[in-house]
């Protein structure tokens, strides 16, 4: 197969807020040295690894004689990263326009709830009357485009909030119907289609579950959707965003808004019900902004902006939000509850502000990663470019445990946080197969700092997500591909 890399990537439409546009932020360029470039066709090997068959493309400058091909001088994975950043230019402006549009968003949040250095007290005991914890469900209810949310260390995880949201919803003899696939793996044992018998999964409780298969191009099924809905049967739709652990595009916000529509007009009483993660600040839009009853997510992906110690929200309808309380707490208790330290109240409301940017350098991690993995010949969603969708996950074909394996270590040893650990494929709880994480970071499990992760199954798909700043991912990526090509050569 040949392979011939010519041409600047896509640019996109501005995002807008409020109707203005989102001001530019400048781009810095990395001071060039003029070369003498030559366009280079890759004969029969996809991989950079080896270049025994490259050979200029150009015709031989002047003189009678047979054409002779010119050696072409091997990059470092270095260089070779810094020309894919500097071909990325219009990418990055695209993504810097939708961080622009977000923060506006989240600053008109903060200025109108008058949130001051007031809101950082905190609270002992029961948290009653914390004006703290009570300011910052109502931002982030705004952020979310929703009457209501509840932002609480208490959630120890997404998929705890995510449970915490199901259970409060759904009551023996209801019905759960994932939309969107199968929904992401520690999601499993919630439902009782895997787990420890007695632990009170959705099913051991007496909800039944049924899923529509994507199609073939891992989109929503809109004909199965349309006929979907048991009406007083289907009390939950529930749609995951962004890919999880799955080799699919991750859900648009337009989508989500088309799911919702077509299971409210078969009956406007199913709860639709959306697992957010990874999803915040990657579009203008949230899911309740289109419709959706309730979006779930974790403090240590996207809205934590990488400095949350932990945590979760819920937002949605408020009184579902007022169930979701009950659910977290007791039947009682009310939503005034729980007791938040100030200086976790403040980094709440800081990593919130900094969030848009925050996401914003993972989306250019993530397409730096892709742009490069691609000229190496593997196949990565979404693909290089300004995609149709953004995410915050990049997946990569890798098509074997010792690929994977290699990747995750050299991302490893360039993380600041156990640098020196060796990430080998293990037993995780709440996951089925074995899975293998890089993720040195400085909150446990945060994959929004800088990870790569999967588990250990075919096709051996690594998932990459996060990033302080698009630039560790530069330095991250030189070492995950030269231990890549290290474990391709050994293949060879």
């Amino acid at each position: 197969m040949s392979l011939l890399r010519t041409g600047r990537c896509p640019t996109a439409t501005r995002h807008t807020v409020d109707g203005q546009f989102a001001p530019l932020a400048p781009i810095a360029t990395r001071p060039v040295v003029a070369a003498p470039t030559r366009t280079v066709v890759a004969h029969g090997e996809r991989r950079s690894a080896n270049r025994t068959k490259w050979a200029t493309s150009e015709p031989p400058s002047g003189g009678a004689g047979p054409a002779v091909a010119e050696p072409v001088q091997e990059q470092t994975v270095a260089e070779q990263i810094w020309d894919c950043a500097q071909d990325l230019g219009p990418v990055f402006t695209e993504v810097d326009r939708l961080v622009a549009a977000n923060v506006r968003k989240v600053q008109k949040a903060f200025r109108d709830h008058r949130i001051g250095p007031h809101h950082f007290q905190g609270s002992t005991g029961y948290g009653h009357g914390d004006l703290g914890r009570e300011a910052l469900d109502s931002v982030m209810a705004q952020i979310m485009g929703a009457e209501a949310a509840l932002m609480r260390v208490q959630f120890v995880s997404g998929t705890h909030a995510i449970a915490s949201a199901l259970y409060s919803v759904l009551r023996p003899g209801d019905e759960m119907l994932a939309v969107a696939g199968h929904p992401y793996d520690t999601m499993e044992e919630v439902i009782g289609t895997r787990g420890t018998p007695g632990h009170g999964s959705l099913m051991e409780w007496g909800v039944s579950y049924r899923e529509l298969a994507l199609t073939g191009e891992g989109r929503i099924d809109w004909e199965a959707l349309a006929t979907a809905i048991v009406p007083g049967k289907t009390k939950v739709a529930h749609i995951q965003r962004s890919c999880g652990y799955a080799l699919r595009p991750t859900l648009s916000i337009d989508e989500i808004g088309k799911a919702v529509q077509i299971i409210k007009a078969q009956d406007p009483n199913v709860v639709v019900t959306v697992d957010n993660c990874y999803g915040e600040f990657t579009d203008t839009r949230e899911p309740c902004d289109v419709g959706a009853d309730l979006a779930m997510g974790s403090l240590i992906k996207n809205p934590g902006g990488t400095i949350a110690p932990g945590g979760g929200y819920v937002a949605g309808r408020a009184d579902l939000i007022g169930a979701v309380a009950a659910r977290l707490y007791a039947p009682g208790i009310g939503i005034d509850a729980g007791g938040v330290p100030g200086s976790t109240l403040r980094i709440f409301f800081q990593g919130l502000f900094l969030a848009p940017q925050t996401t914003g350098e993972a989306l250019k991690g993530g397409r730096l990663a892709a742009e490069l993995l691609h000229r190496e010949g593997f196949t990565v969603i979404p693909a290089p470019g300004v995609p149709d969708v953004w995410s915050m996950i990049t997946a990569v074909e890798l098509r074997s445990r010792d690929r994977m394996t290699a990747f995750c270590r050299g991302i490893q040893r360039t993380c600041p946080i156990g640098s020196y650990i060796t990430p080998e494929p293990g037993v995780t709880a709440g996951y089925g197969d074995e899975v293998i994480f890089a993720d040195g970071t400085f909150i446990d499990g945060s994959t929004a700092e800088l990870s790569a992760d999967g588990p250990i199954r075919e096709p051996y798909v690594v998932y990459c997500q996060g990033g302080t700043h698009w630039t560790h991912w530069a330095l991250a990526l030189e070492g995950a591909v030269t231990s890549l090509r290290e474990a391709i050569a050994k293949d060879n």
